[in-house]
């Protein structure tokens, strides 16, 4: 047991050691350009169509959440008689 813990030991650290460093731009001054940009949308919407497409499947999730806990609580407060 305590091999094959070292040798998956060794394995992970040769994987790590030899994996070669990425440069990755730095995107924040141009979202920061983005964001701070006066175009009379919201925060939440200045992402575009992604952002756009997550709040409204956001609301439809909460408004058909909120109909289905009040058919709920109705349906448990007034019991089908027999």
């Amino acid at each position: 047991m305590y091999r094959q813990f070292l040798a998956l030991q060794r394995a992970s650290r040769r994987m790590i050691s030899s994996s070669a460093c990425r440069q990755v731009e730095n995107k924040v001054p141009q979202n920061q350009k983005l964001f701070q940009e006066d175009n009379g949308l919201p925060v939440h919407l200045k992402g575009g169509t992604k952002d756009a497409l997550l709040y409204r499947c956001t609301m439809v999730l909460t408004v058909v959440g909120t109909g289905y806990f009040f058919y709920s609580l109705i349906d448990v407060a007034f019991p089908k008689k027999n």
